[in-house]
């Protein structure tokens, strides 16, 4: 069996074996990070397998300094382009005139890493969300999930600063008035 190692090393010269096995490892934590922008699964493929394509030019840049906690360096920095490639996506429909992309993420997208109690709790949070209207949930997720501020928000989405926070303080209330009809 590979290491996580050594399929980077054979990733950085584009071997198509360290490739595929690189994919198959990470393809569902790309498409769980997808789903948190894009409103379905064909578009959540679209950006991943956008993801993937730079995650292979670039992976030959990527130093293995710290082998101990390499799974969680290799996590954070998927989770980065992935999240980068779904902006870009989410600006590109914005350029389009299409509207801001949705947040969904389905069960079998889950972290396998949650408790069954963590699973539950975001099945739970992501059937809430997905009720909030496209602007909304995108404010949303880039703020409460992703943790960017107001004025990152107004820049990745080129609108203004307090769209940005209409947008999360409608979402919440949203969120609210929901939860008060449980």
């Amino acid at each position: 069996m590979n290491s996580l190692a050594e399929i980077i090393d054979g990733c950085s010269r584009q071997e198509r074996r360290s490739q595929q096995l690189f994919y198959e490892q990470y393809h569902r934590l790309c498409m769980a990070i997808a789903f948190r922008y894009v409103e379905s699964f064909e578009k959540a493929k679209d950006v991943s397998q956008h993801a993937f394509l730079k995650m292979f030019r670039c992976l030959g840049r990527f130093e293995v300094k710290d082998a101990i906690n390499l799974e969680h360096l290799v996590h954070s920095w998927i989770a980065t382009i992935v999240k980068n490639a779904s902006i870009d996506y989410l600006r590109r429909e914005n350029a389009r005139g299409r509207g801001l992309a949705t947040f969904e993420l389905t069960e079998d997208y889950a972290d396998a890493d949650r408790s069954p109690d963590q699973k539950l709790l975001q099945k739970d949070l992501v059937a809430l969300i997905t009720r909030l209207p496209p602007a909304y949930r995108t404010a949303f997720s880039l703020y409460v999930i992703e943790g960017y501020s107001h004025p990152d928000i107004a820049k990745i989405l080129k609108i203004k600063c307090g769209t940005s926070k209409s947008n999360l303080s409608k979402a919440r209330a949203h969120l609210q008035k929901i939860l008060g009809k449980i």
